[in-house]
C-alpha cells in the first residue's frame, strides 16, 4: 500500500457512517449487501472492512440514525436489514454539506488546479 493509498483509506474510514447512510438513502439493504455496494462503487480501489461496517451499523442504530429488522427469507439464513431514519437523513445531509465545504477549502489551500506544477 502506497502512502497515498493509506491516506485515502484513512480519509474514507473517517466517513464510514456517512457512506453507509448514503447507501441506505437508496433503499433498505442487508449488511453484506451494503458492503458489496460500497466495494463496487469504489471500483476495487478501496474496500471498507466488514468488521468496520458492522461496528458502524451498531453505532448508527444506537444513535437512532438507522433501524434494523429481520427479513423474511424463505431459503438460507435470515438477513438483518437496515433502513435510514429521518434523523439519519438529516445527519447525512449535514455531513455531506460539511464535506463539500471542507473539500472546497482544502482544494483552495492545496491549489489543486496547479498541482501538476
Amino acid at each position: 500500500m502506497t502512502q497515498e493509498d493509506a491516506f485515502a483509506a484513512d480519509l474514507l474510514r473517517g466517513h464510514t457512517d456517512t457512506i453507509v447512510l448514503g447507501v441506505l438513502r437508496r433503499g433498505d439493504r442487508y449488511g453484506f449487501e451494503i458492503y458489496k455496494t460500497i466495494r463496487d462503487a469504489a471500483g476495487g480501489d478501496h474496500e471498507i472492512k466488514e468488521a468496520t461496517l458492522y461496528a458502524a451499523y451498531r453505532r448508527l442504530e444506537k444513535d437512532g440514525l438507522v433501524e434494523s429488522y429481520w427479513g423474511d427469507e424463505t431459503q438460507g439464513g435470515r438477513r438483518k436489514y437496515y433502513r435510514i431514519t429521518d434523523a439519519g437523513r438529516a445527519v447525512y445531509r449535514g455531513n455531506v454539506a460539511a464535506w463539500v465545504a471542507t473539500r472546497r477549502i482544502i482544494d483552495s489551500l492545496l491549489d489543486v488546479k496547479d498541482a501538476s506544477q
